[in-house]
């Protein structure tokens, strides 16, 4: 589970968790109002009936306070119409017997300097421009498309046919994006924990490949999300609609929650069902965890999430940390990651893993104890604090994390979730892994296929919903390692969404620092391989960091004696 809701697969922040000065959201509130503005203009010259309503311009203003300030900087005002279609839909989505609602339509991206408005008069006219290398475009462009992958889609329209590799297969099917259109899908729903993951895999299961993506939440908890997708075979929109509706109500039908496939359900590890007074914790008879509440002594408030708070505190006198569920928030799949949680942290030992202590298993007080880490995650230490890892500093905490890794993958633990916020520090700066609410035993067959992690640090193969193992964390350990060496957060220009599709899609990995040590580059180069065969194990990952830390400190002994 994870306390800090910053760059969760689930959350949808405004333009990430770096600190946002005054002047930047008084820039953004600027820019959203000159929208809304531009947007209501230019529906009050179209002939749509609603514009003449008295309250239609109150109505309006509140559809956009209602969505992040984000909608309004990345929405197509050329297309203002679509701002009602997602108006419809969030309304839509408020009677339960319409959720998810879904609209789906025929999009084509655009080369640079083609304007929607320029692209609906040449469809108009049936022509395309004067001298224009492209085919006309019969369909509008996407309701937002301003993000880099749509760019890049547009960028690669812009190459003429006769430009293009005289080898290659010239036809149709082959040619631009541009002449090929895609479809457009809007869900809106009911915003609860997972629903990106789950919405993902449903596209997924239809064959349907991400080309790009936005998230929205609601101030009053409702969801619009939008996916420009290709992979469907059919130039219609009538069928494709039919089978988004019967996948979301296969899904609906297993739980009103929309639980993610796969999870781990304490309830039928041990055959209970009905009711009961604790959380069931799988185990094998000898597991002691049961918190006794009068020895726990609750201090102040560290950190709060959606889901949950975490004090420090004391037990028995121990310095400890208490991650304290919300009841108000506590459901079945809330529930399943709390067990989970206990079930790995139980037997847990090492000295780069946080230190398990108990947990309170009696709803609706939920919560876990572990050791207290008086030095915060490196999350917050390189982009809150702006803290630097400097050699050899940065050698040892990315051997720590390596350590503390090697040893769960040993016990056959998958973490799934290893990101910057999941590794604390104690009052030695040594590093230690944690929050394993997410976290699998791995599977008899070795690989897995539920959903799971933060889109920054995220695998392929996970983002893909495709079969996964233990590499999976080599992976996210290759950006935590980014990270470290560069203080700066994973694709800080792209959302979280924008940035799993540039992975997938386009094979995006961080850029590395042309200083790097040439070993150190190569590392990262194979920690973050898109085989994951290919990406080393952590013992090997161990060996090679700390030969390259050898290797920089004779060189910074050389120097030193060449200064001397």
């Amino acid at each position: 589970m994870v306390m800090d809701d910053n760059e969760s697969c689930a959350s949808r922040l405004i333009y990430d968790a770096l600190p946002t000065s005054q002047a930047t959201m008084d820039r953004r509130e600027r820019i959203k109002m000159e929208v809304f503005h531009e947007v209501l203009r230019r529906l009050r010259l179209s002939d749509i009936p609603d514009t003449l309503l008295p309250s239609f311009q109150d109505d309006l203003w509140t559809h956009f306070n209602r969505l992040p300030a984000r909608y309004a900087l990345d929405v197509n005002v050329e297309r203002a119409e679509d701002v009602l279609m997602h108006k419809r839909l969030l309304l839509s989505a408020y009677d339960p017997h319409n959720r998810p609602a879904i609209q789906v339509r025929l999009v084509q991206v655009q080369p640079a300097g083609t304007s929607a408005d320029s692209t609906s008069l040449d469809s108009c006219t049936n022509e395309a421009p004067h001298n224009s290398p492209f085919p006309k475009s019969i369909h509008p462009p996407p309701a937002f498309g301003s993000s880099p992958n749509l760019e890049a889609l547009a960028l690669s329209a812009t190459i003429p046919p006769h430009d293009q590799d005289q080898d290659g297969d010239n036809s149709v099917h082959n040619n631009s994006l541009y002449s090929r259109p895609l479809h457009e899908i809007t869900f809106s729903t009911q915003d609860k924990p997972k629903l990106l993951f789950q919405l993902t895999a449903l596209l997924a299961e239809l064959g349907l490949n991400i080309q790009e993506a936005h998230a929205f939440s609601t101030t009053d908890g409702y969801s619009l999300d939008v996916f420009v997708v290709d992979g469907w075979p059919y130039e219609e929109t009538d069928r494709l609609r039919i089978s988004l509706e019967k996948e979301a109500a296969k899904i609906e039908l297993q739980s009103q929650s929309w639980p993610m496939q796969q999870s781990f359900s304490p309830e039928k590890e041990n055959g209970q069902t009905g009711a009961r007074t604790h959380v069931p914790i799988p185990n094998d008879g000898t597991d002691v965890w049961e918190i006794n509440l009068k020895h726990l002594k609750f201090g102040h408030k560290i950190a709060s999430g959606s889901y949950g708070d975490l004090y420090k505190g004391t037990y028995c006198s121990q310095e400890v940390a208490i991650k304290v569920l919300k009841p108000e928030r506590l459901d079945s799949e809330l529930e399943k990651e709390f067990a989970q949680e206990v079930f790995i942290m139980r037997k847990v030992r090492h000295k780069n893993v946080v230190q398990f202590i108990g947990a309170c298993t009696k709803p609706p007080h939920l919560c876990i104890v572990t050791e207290f880490m008086p030095g915060g995650s490196v999350y917050d230490y390189l982009h809150k604090q702006k803290g630097v890892f400097k050699l050899p500093a940065l050698f040892k905490v990315a051997i720590d994390i390596c350590k503390g890794m090697s040893y769960l993958h040993q016990n056959n633990i998958i973490h799934r979730d290893l990101k910057a916020a999941n590794l604390l520090m104690d009052e030695n700066e040594v590093v230690k892994v944690a929050d394993f609410g997410v976290a699998r035993v791995k599977a008899q067959t070795g690989v897995m296929t539920a959903e799971t992690g933060t889109y920054r640090w995220m695998a392929p193969e996970v983002i893909e919903h495709k079969p996964y193992d233990h590499k999976a964390d080599v992976f996210s350990y290759g950006i935590v390692l980014w990270e470290l060496l560069t203080g700066k957060l994973p694709y800080e220009y792209m959302t979280p969404l924008q940035a799993a599709v540039g992975v997938v899609q386009k094979g995006l990995r961080p850029t590395i620092p042309k200083n790097t040590h040439p070993k150190l580059a190569e590392l990262l180069e194979r920690l973050w391989e898109q085989d994951p065969t290919q990406r080393p194990d952590f013992s090997e990952i161990i060996e090679q960091l700390q030969e390259i830390a050898k290797e920089e400190k004779r060189e910074r002994r050389r120097k030193n004696r060449q200064q001397d």
